[in-house]
């Protein structure tokens, strides 16, 4: 069955509404970011973000006070227009918010602060307190805290607390009897009732806004914290912070894989080309350790290091290094094709009883210790490139299913003859 032309016409009419609609929202958050990053560009990413709050709320001022003067002035009361020129007056005024921001981060807030207070109490003489607008004065319990942020605590309790006063000031100064206008009943409630809507809207984008950086930081600090730590050690921590994080493993296994001649490739490929050839090669080597259930412990320049049965124990830890490891050379191979270097890497594995625990106090790290540990290492050093050289207690865990070949006995630094065998690939 074939689509006549007619119906791709219905198809693509019935689209458009949908294609407006989206080509509106994007224009619409393009205006709002626009507005948002007026005059913040000289400030670092923190104040940045604080100053964007600052510019959208003016935005908001200025839009809603418009449309307060719109409605006053189309009522056609002449008596209104005090009003109106009370609400254009603090458009105009609040609109320079933005510009304030060269000279401080807080000089834009100030202004918006000035304005609004002194245009409440002009509000609250012409109406009365009934008209509302001593209402919006609680609005200043929550926004000093998002447009000046906590840590000016001084000033945003000198402006809470100015707040405070003048909504009693006007509350108890102008009764409605004292108004220079007599609105109807009908009229009086209208501005309450935006004024109403307006207070606890604000409030609630104020305290919604606080929440969010709360849980953003939060969420921030986990992500820094599983990408340095074991996620399993991270819940420890959250549980309880100041405990000391030490567990000893009966058996687990620890691997080192080492980039040769990467000292002389570096020179050769300088600074810049050298640090994306090395962020390639760890970048892979992490994507296999996740997808082995193994633990990245950390680089040292070229070198790699990664545990399997830590901080969780499991009984296939060996196989699961094992398979780590011979993805990791195929990994380099991989590399070295693609980027049309010669690079290679020596690998070195033990099993044995070993510890592990968080070291240090500032930039702490997960780390672990034990004799396997350092025959690991040495291992590594006496192995041949595109090899993984393994102790004897690999060899006995990995020879059912695993390709070993014997390399006897050979020199170890700290321990002497040691009997070693190569892991060449799975059975």
């Amino acid at each position: 069955m074939t689509i006549t032309d007619r119906q791709k016409q219905h198809v693509r009419a019935a689209r458009r509404p949908a294609m407006w609609g989206s080509h509106a929202l994007r224009g619409v958050r393009t205006f709002i970011r626009g507005i948002a990053n007026l005059g913040i560009k000289a400030y670092p990413p923190d104040i940045r973000r604080r100053l964007k709050i600052v510019n959208v709320f003016s935005a908001l001022v200025v839009v809603t006070t418009c449309i307060y003067a719109m409605q006053l002035w189309i009522s056609g009361n002449k008596e209104m227009l005090p009003a109106v020129y009370i609400n254009l007056g603090v458009a105009l005024i609040v609109s320079f918010v933005p510009f304030m921001h060269r000279f401080n981060e807080i000089a834009g807030g100030i202004l918006l602060v000035v304005a609004e207070f002194s245009a409440l109490v002009g509000f609250t003489a012409f109406f009365g307190r009934m008209g509302g607008a001593p209402l919006q004065y609680v609005v200043a319990a929550a926004a000093p805290f998002v447009i000046f942020e906590a840590r000016r605590f001084w000033l945003v309790i000198a402006i809470v607390s100015a707040a405070l006063i003048l909504h009693l000031y006007v509350w108890f100064t102008f009764p409605m009897e004292a108004a220079q206008f007599h609105a109807d009943d009908k009229t009086i409630n209208s501005l309450y009732l935006q004024a109403a809507v307006t207070t606890f809207g604000l409030i609630a984008a104020c305290v919604y806004y606080a929440f969010s950086l709360f849980e953003r930081a939060k969420a921030e600090t986990e992500t820094v914290l599983r990408n340095v730590l074991p996620d399993s050690v991270v819940e420890r921590l959250k549980e309880a912070p100041g405990e000391t994080i030490a567990d000893g493993f009966s058996n687990a296994s620890v691997m080192f894989a080492d980039i040769t001649g990467f000292v002389s490739m570096a020179r050769a490929l300088g600074p810049e080309r050298t640090v994306a050839l090395l962020n390639q090669l760890v970048s892979a080597f992490d994507e296999l350790a996740d997808r082995h259930g193994v633990e990245k412990i950390k680089t040292i320049g070229d070198a790699y290091m990664v545990a399997s049965g830590v901080p969780i124990p499991r009984a296939d830890h060996a196989q699961a290094l094992a398979m780590m490891g011979l993805d990791l050379i195929a990994a380099v191979r991989r590399v070295s094709e693609e980027e049309k270097i010669a690079i290679d890497v020596r690998v070195g594995m033990a099993s044995g009883p070993m510890m592990a625990g968080i070291i240090g106090k500032n930039k702490f790290s997960y780390d672990v210790w034990g004799d396997p540990v350092n025959l690991a290492s040495r291992l590594e050093h006496s192995s041949a490139p595109g090899l993984i050289a393994i102790c004897p207690t690999c060899a006995e865990a990995l020879q059912e299913t695993f390709v070993l070949e014997s390399r006897g006995s050979i020199e170890i630094k700290g321990v002497g003859l040691q009997d070693s065998w190569y892991l060449i690939g799975r059975k």
